[in-house]
């Protein structure tokens, strides 16, 4: 429910959340509260909420006709650097390199109810209502909307700011923020989920002190290092009890999370695009959108964090076509065969395949052009005729006769020197203008800012899925954007600054063409693992592989830390093979499939190398998965072991009387008895 009081104070609120905030007296918007529900609030309600100025000697007051009031300690909406208040804000224009300070004065709001789902990454819901709120800058011409979006049985408040230039000059946007949350208290731990290639999303915690906290990403992805999703936590939290405030972004490209404490111990959290790698040019009579921010706020510790982020993560981003639908167990081929095989022994691991039950075969790197390993072909996505020489067509048929799905690898944005396509447009590169620039693993980044290249590589794509029947991408990215500049933006008079925006959205282009010419497909989203795990892949990819280390106890890890903010149905697990090829840690398959089985279950491993044993086993789990799949990726999930340590996990899956239970141990010590990890009679799985 949306309140608006004598045209000054606003209330979002639900059973879940109360979300406050007012237009203050210089005109611009205060924020009040963010936190549990706080019922029906009369005028005189809100107006006790609004506390007294802070004074001290370098405040600067707002202007001549406002004494005593200074923007220097408010909590405000969508802060301005400059104009008393000195923190870093959420918005900053410039005209020919001179910065501006504009002054946002509230003009109008209005309601509207329900969101549909568009064509780029956004929130969504029919449960929906939004309050829109129109803010203008006279001198300057210029409009900024705010919308805030709240769900029926969500804490979450999703919001976006809009810039229109109504004047005739050219404004520069240096940085404009998605996120902005003020709360008048300090002590909390900021919780980030970091790592690296083969470690990603490990939780991390640090103390709030006076300054920024900060995490970003400058690598054109949200990266394996960092994550958008960032939380503050009540240093007593446990996993059913504190309160915590987190923030992630409906992005999946350069972005920055930060909190700002200032000399008062008040604290200031943004997030939206990274500005250091950001400028956009709004020309007279333009507009530029934000992408979607998301908070969150649960008293419920984590396992209230994780009701909240899953809940709107599975009715509000992920497309309602996967909502609660079972995903197929999988083989991919990939740690079997690598780039050596042929028609002739894919065959017989498709044989094995079906013979333990799996349901769909994805075909991986080294289908196309003649790519016998790493160093060529990408970009030019055509059939490898010596491993096909009766084309691929032949190959998806014998799949599908086994009763499987049939999917496909490709990495749509790279491509290698050695294709037609770089020699026919070597404009069509990432590189700035001069002879040396940066290669990563043997391969370029196409300029997915030109529409020109997103059409060409939809057409090579789109021909393939016909031809051969696909049902299933596996869409792979193993490439961070260096000498991010653009020939295409030169040409049509943009600057570079636009170069890493515009590279998304021709990225999330390509995923609703796709989806759009085939409304069935299944993609899998991949970034040399788990480089782009975030609320703008899963609008479009229902799962994503969460790490390219499918070792099972660092999964443990990555785990923990992702599910902190996204549901079990997006996680694609394998069970690969012994010595893990990335850690090469021995563990049991009975180990590996235990662990694998909370999510979207595969396989990643020669099957012809199993014993008898080893595949009955397999098959009696593949059928034990079936039944259990419903739970497994859809039930209600919870951490049962505190959440931050370094040997034992576990947590659970429900859904009524039904629960399964993960408990895993990572070493065994002497003397040690289970129940100080796991005391499992005094779990209660409820709502929260």
């Amino acid at each position: 429910m949306i309140d608006v009081i004598n045209n000054k104070f606003f209330h979002l609120h639900n059973s879940n959340v109360s979300y406050i905030f007012y237009v203050m007296q210089n005109g611009q918007l205060g924020h009040l509260y963010y936190g549990k529900d706080l019922g029906k609030l009369s005028f005189d309600d809100l107006n006790y909420l609004i506390g007294s100025p802070t004074r001290s000697a370098d405040v600067v007051d707002f202007d001549i006709n406002f004494p005593n009031f200074s923007l220097a300690a408010e909590m405000q909406e969508f802060p301005v650097y400059g104009i008393g208040d000195f923190r870093e804000g959420a918005l900053s224009l410039s005209v020919n390199n001179s910065y501006l300070y504009p002054n946002f004065k509230y003009v109008s709001s209005q309601i509207t109810y329900g969101k549909k789902r568009g064509d780029h990454p956004s929130s969504f819901g029919k449960d929906a209502e939004n309050l829109i709120i129109e803010l203008e800058e006279t001198d300057l011409k210029l409009k900024l909307v705010l919308t805030y979006s709240l769900f029926s049985n969500s804490s979450a408040i999703v919001r976006k700011a809009e810039i229109i230039n109504q004047g005739k000059q050219n404004i520069r946007i240096e940085n404009i923020q998605s996120n902005v949350l003020s709360l008048p208290v300090t002590d909390y731990d900021f919780l980030q989920l970091s790592g690296a290639w083969l470690k990603e999303r490990h939780i991390h915690l640090r103390s709030l002190s006076q300054g920024i906290t900060k995490i970003e990403s400058l690598r054109g992805a949200s990266g394996h290092e960092e994550n958008p999703f960032v939380a503050l936590v009540d240093k007593k939290v446990t996993n059913n009890s504190g309160e915590i405030y987190a923030s992630n972004l409906i992005y999946s490209g350069n972005f920055i999370a930060q909190v700002q404490v200032d000399q008062w111990n008040t604290c200031r959290l943004t997030s939206g695009i990274n500005p250091e790698t950001f400028s956009w040019q709004l020309r007279s009579n333009e507009s530029f959108t934000s992408p979607e921010g998301v908070l969150f706020y649960t008293i419920n510790g984590y396992n209230g964090l994780i009701r909240q982020t899953h809940n709107f993560v599975q009715n509000h981003i992920i497309s309602p076509k996967w909502n609660k639908k079972p995903y197929p167990i999988i083989v991919n081929n990939w740690e079997a065969t690598y780039f050596d095989f042929d028609e002739k022994s894919l065959k017989r691991l498709v044989d094995k395949s079906a013979t333990i039950g799996t349901e769909c075969f994805v075909l991986d790197d080294g289908w196309f052009g003649k790519r016998n390993n790493s160093h060529s072909s990408l970009g030019n996505w055509t059939v490898n005729k010596e491993k096909f020489p009766h084309g691929l067509k032949k190959f998806s048929d014998y799949v599908h006769n086994s009763k499987m799905k049939f999917g496909l690898w490709f990495e749509p944005e790279m491509i290698s020197a050695d294709t037609p396509l770089f020699k026919k447009h070597p404009d069509w590169v990432v590189h700035h203008p001069y002879p040396r620039y940066s290669i990563g693993r043997h391969q370029y980044v196409l300029d997915f800012c030109n529409p020109e290249v997103v059409d060409n590589i939809f057409s090579q794509i789109e021909k393939i899925i016909q031809e051969a029947e696909v049902d299933y991408i596996k869409w792979d990215m193993n490439r961070n954007i260096t000498e991010a500049y653009s020939p295409y933006l030169t040409r049509i008079k943009r600057p570079q600054g636009e170069f890493f925006h515009r590279y998304i959205q021709g990225v999330y282009d390509l995923y609703q063409r796709l989806l759009k010419k085939f409304p069935s497909l299944l993609i899998e989203g991949c970034a040399s693992g788990g480089g782009r795990f975030d609320l703008g892949i899963l609008y479009y990819s229902p799962k994503i592989w969460p790490s390219d280390d499918s070792d099972a106890v660092e999964r443990l890890d990555i785990m923990t830390g992702t599910l902190l903010a996204y549901p079990l149905s997006t996680f694609v697990n394998h069970v690969s093979a012994v010595p893990n090829e990335q850690i090469f840690r021995e563990t049991n398959l009975k180990f590996r499939q235990d662990v694998a089985c909370f999510g979207s279950l595969g396989y990643e491993l020669d099957l012809n190398k199993l014993s008898d044993d080893e595949l009955k086993e397999i098959q009696k789990y593949t059928s034990w998965y079936k039944s259990n799949r419903t739970l497994l990726n859809y039930g209600n999930f919870y951490q049962i072991s505190p959440l931050i340590q370094d040997n034992v996990y576990s947590w659970a899956v429900a859904n009524g009387d039904k629960q399964i239970v993960g408990f895993y141990r990572k070493l065994a010590r002497p003397n040690e008895t289970l129940d100080q990890y796991l005391p499992l009679s005094k779990v209660k799985l409820t709502e929260t």
